[in-house]
């Protein structure tokens, strides 16, 4: 059987779905190949929406929020099961494959289900194991099949008590300790989370830090509130051997400690998922890890009918830029005009608490010798944060010293993720420091600690500007005095 048509879509992530929609808008035929049993690819089933639901689930069952009034041990549900968990994240995905679904249909998209293998620049064959295999035959194509979990050959992952970040969604029971490895953005949610369940949960990590791409100080306040909330944190160590005793697991540092948990999560990085996809029969090119190179302006590959997009290009990895680089590849596949790309996107990280960030860090301000001037709020100063009982919980703005524009904003707290919108805006536009000291907020809102944040930082540049004035002053030379001077007077005596 052979099929052919203008635009083939190699799975339905946000990437796929996006370029998908845009391309069927622009009047051409589309096929998305799907390997999974259901639209939406790794960011609906194992991904993006499942943790985040987790993360919503564990939030309102344990009453976290609402602790800050009620101590520690409020919850909501007192004995809660993986049943609970589970069921709250059916309905959610259910949902979600529904609209994609529709959104398909009213676009009119095709969808099949199989293995799409690429066998020639313009040629794919897609397989399924009870059908007949299909020829398809496009114009241009676009791979986003996503990642799958690091699953190193050391690691004796067996799905029950050593597992992977796709198989903790499946959890049968709910441990009472778990040592999570790798401290990335997979690792530091998982294990916030599981937190928030009261479990004890041990951090390994081999770097010195976490999350590294992110503002110090909002990882250093991450870090402060896990260890206090009883997180053990074992950063600059490396797992070095794990094993699976009858009812526990041991987990071997290279500094010789040994940590003992009913399970282990391993989270240490993610890996293209080009297994058998038939790149080579298309000259395109991959790095180590299988990620794909693209041109970052285009997303198209080093085939010129084949464009990638999504985490399979590698970093950010995030599923709002994702859909963007899918619609862009759309776009140039079939000479639309391209949209109008920012340099600055929101990152967000659904940790407990959140984190989201835009823009530049105080060190890579640093690192290019830009002048600037930060300022800093605290929920806990903000009457929201009184009323939700928020203990924790920063706001950092950066601003050029020279011209007051806005350069980065970092967020750590409830909210963090739907804060950071608001940054994203004025920064994006070329707004500056006048904007947040001239505009009303509605009150009381945890957003208000945008204007203590930049009242904070006017007052340091003002202070600033005051010294660099009489450090001039102190470093001009004197000027001569051209007046003569007076002859001394001599007294008389007698």
């Amino acid at each position: 059987m052979m099929k052919i048509v203008d635009f083939l879509v190699i799975g339905s992530g946000p990437a796929g779905r996006r370029a998908a929609i845009q391309a069927a808008k622009l009047g051409h035929s589309v096929l998305v190949v799907e390997r999974g049993r259901k639209l939406g690819g790794v960011s609906v089933h194992t991904g993006t929406i499942p943790s985040k639901t987790l993360r919503e689930t564990v939030l309102n069952l344990t009453g976290w929020r609402e602790r800050g009034f009620y101590g520690r041990t409020y919850r909501v549900k007192q004995d809660i099961t993986a049943e609970d968990l589970h069921a709250r994240l059916c309905k959610t995905l259910a949902h979600e494959v529904e609209i994609l679904e529709h959104q398909f249909c009213r676009n009119r998209v095709a969808f099949h289900t199989g293995t799409a293998r690429l066998i020639g620049p313009n040629e794919a064959e897609v397989t399924h194991p009870n059908e007949h295999p299909i020829e398809v035959h496009f114009k241009k194509a676009l791979i986003s099949v996503g990642t799958t979990p690091h699953r190193p050959d050391d690691i004796p992952f067996d799905g029950e008590k050593i597992l992977d970040s796709d198989e903790i969604l499946e959890l049968n029971e709910i441990p009472r300790s778990l040592t999570v490895i790798g401290a990335g953005v997979i690792g530091v949610e998982y294990a916030s989370i599981f937190n928030a369940l009261d479990v004890h949960v041990t951090l390994v990590e081999p770097r010195q830090t976490i999350l590294p791409f992110i503002d110090v100080d909002i990882v250093t306040e991450l870090i402060g509130e896990l260890r206090d909330r009883g997180v053990d944190m074992r950063l600059g160590c490396k797992a070095k051997k794990i094993t699976r005793l009858d009812h526990s697991v041991l987990t071997i540092l290279d500094d010789h400690r040994i940590i003992e948990s009913d399970m282990v999560l391993y989270a240490a990085g993610r890996t293209g998922a080009v297994r058998r996809l038939g790149l080579e029969n298309c000259h395109i090119e991959t790095d180590e890890r299988g990620r794909i190179k693209v041109n970052p302006d285009n997303m198209q590959t080093t085939n010129d009918s084949i464009y990638a997009a999504g985490d399979i290009i590698g970093f950010p990895s995030l599923a709002s830029v994702s859909m963007e680089q899918g619609r862009i590849a759309a776009c140039h596949a079939f000479g639309a005009p391209l949209p109008e790309t920012r340099q600055a996107f929101p990152y967000g990280i659904y940790a407990v608490p959140e984190i989201s960030t835009i823009g530049a860090t105080e060190e890579e301000l640093r690192k290019a010798g830009v002048g600037f001037e930060c300022g800093m709020a605290r929920f806990r100063e903000t009457s929201r944060g009184h009323i939700m009982g928020l203990d924790r919980g920063i706001m950092k703005m950066l601003f050029c010293l020279e011209t007051q524009k806005l350069l980065g904003v970092h967020i750590v707290g409830e909210g963090a993720t739907e804060l950071i919108h608001i940054g994203q805006a004025v920064l994006n536009l070329g707004g500056t420091l006048k904007f947040f000291l001239e505009n009303v907020f509605n009150y009381p809102t945890l957003a208000e600690a945008y204007k203590i944040a930049a009242l904070d930082a006017w007052n340091k540049i003002s202070v600033q500007r005051k010294l660099e004035k009489k450090s001039e002053a102190a470093l001009s030379p004197q000027q001569p005095n051209l007046t003569p001077n007076p002859q001394p007077q001599i007294a008389k005596i007698g």
